[in-house]
């Protein structure tokens, strides 16, 4: 699991973070990334939930 903030992301006032979550697939077994552009404020809720 890691948290990026990206520069392109930052405009004006609004910040922005990008993050990247992997999670295994039930089915399968494999696992897949997946990414989210939110405000920085939300990202330990985002990683804390399943």
């Amino acid at each position: 699991m890691a948290k990026k903030s990206v520069a392109s992301l930052q405009t004006g006032a609004k910040r922005l973070t990008k993050a990247v979550k992997m999670v295994k697939s039930p089915k399968t077994g494999a696992y897949s990334f997946v990414e989210s552009i939110m405000d920085p404020a939300d990202v330990s809720d985002y990683f804390s939930k399943k």
